[in-house]
């Protein structure tokens, strides 16, 4: 659970690890779009009160989350349990909006599907080791 951390620093700090599986990254790649689509379709058709846009809107971000959790459930670490309604809302727009665009666009989610997960942090240097390379 994230306590007290900031949802999209909570959500980066373990995308990497709950996106691993290359059918899963392929899935994402298609549905996150799809979801996006879906929801300014569907504010398209609240703004304008066209039904149909609103329909197709909320069939698109449904779908989009049909694949994902379909794809979340061939990684080996299943994501958190939401805390409930205000959790699962904000969780989804960050990592739909937020999170998953940035992942690929930092080249994480290249790297994944190509076998090489995430790059490691350096560890911190430790007090008489400038190199940061320890003993």
């Amino acid at each position: 659970m994230r306590d007290d951390e900031p949802l999209l620093r909570w959500q980066w700090r373990g995308y990497a690890r709950n996106h691993q599986n290359p059918r899963n990254l392929l899935l994402h790649i298609v549905a996150v779009p799809m979801f996006m689509a879906g929801t300014v379709l569907g504010l398209y058709g609240l703004l304008r009160l066209n039904l149909p846009a609103i329909a197709l809107g909320l069939v698109c971000m449904g779908m989009s989350m049909a694949l994902q959790g379909r794809g979340h459930r061939l990684e080996a670490h299943a994501p958190e349990p939401f805390a409930g309604p205000a959790d699962i809302a904000g969780r989804i727009l960050a990592e739909q909006w937020i999170t998953f665009p940035r992942y690929v666009l930092s080249g994480q989610w290249w790297r994944a599907l190509a076998g090489r997960g995430a790059v490691p942090a350096p560890a911190p240097a430790r007090s008489g080791d400038a190199t940061g390379q320890g003993g």
